[in-house]
């Protein structure tokens, strides 16, 4: 199967780009307040960890340093607040956040009806399956029956029922709130897989030295982050 690419982009909450009027009135709340409240990933290596130092870098991160650069001609004045797939979205809709800049795949459906704004492209990524090399697997039609660690609350979910359900394959998921929590699972042995973004599963954990990554296995979608 071929792989399609997934586009992930900024996720901004009628901050810049949308509705003139609502645009600068959360402008003017994010200039009275004297800094950009950011939400980033619980933990995504490339895009948003903390580091020793307790300083939070990575692709996302940056993204939300340059608003504020833009903003306030200081990239230090942000506040990064991170997020689960399930809490994301609430935040953004309560104004706990002023942005969302994480992973976040983008649909028609979360354009339409969550009352958000989706706005630039930053990345485009895909979803495949890794498996431990034990099982021999050459694609996903050999995982009849498997269970399959998978991040709870996202269209990678979602996608993973959709194509084991068109390949008429039984699986059973194991879902978990983080990525760290979603490997930490397959890498003890929980599961027969795990399924995530393509990045995610070149950049991630000690699976790497004992797995391999079968190919592209989902219905393509487009994300935001």
């Amino acid at each position: 199967m071929q792989m399609r690419p997934v586009c992930c982009a900024v996720l901004v909450s009628i901050v810049l780009l949308t509705t003139v009027a609502l645009a600068q009135t959360t402008l003017e709340a994010v200039k009275n307040r004297g800094k950009l409240v950011c939400g980033v990933n619980t933990g995504l290596a490339g895009f948003a960890t903390v580091g020793p130092d307790g300083k939070w870098r990575g692709f996302d991160v940056d993204y939300c340093r340059a608003l504020a650069a833009a903003i306030f001609n200081d990239a230090d004045k942000v506040e990064f607040r991170p997020l689960t797939a399930q809490a994301r979205f609430t935040a953004l809709q309560s104004k706990e956040i002023d942005v969302l800049s994480r992973n976040t795949t983008w649909t028609l459906s979360r354009d339409t009806s969550l009352g958000l704004n989706f706005s630039v492209t930053l990345f485009y990524d895909g979803q495949g399956l890794t498996v431990p090399a034990k099982l021999q697997a050459k694609s996903a039609k050999d995982l009849d029956g498997a269970t399959i660690c998978v991040q709870t609350g996202t269209t990678t979910e979602l996608n993973l029922a959709d194509y084991f359900r068109r390949l008429n394959l039984k699986f059973t998921p194991v879902v978990f709130e983080t990525v760290d929590q979603t490997y930490a699972a397959y890498d003890s042995g929980s599961a027969s897989g795990s399924l995530s973004g393509s990045f995610k599963r070149k950049s991630s954990g000690s699976h790497r030295r004992t797995s391999i990554p079968l190919p592209a296995v989902r219905t393509p979608t487009s994300g935001a982050s």
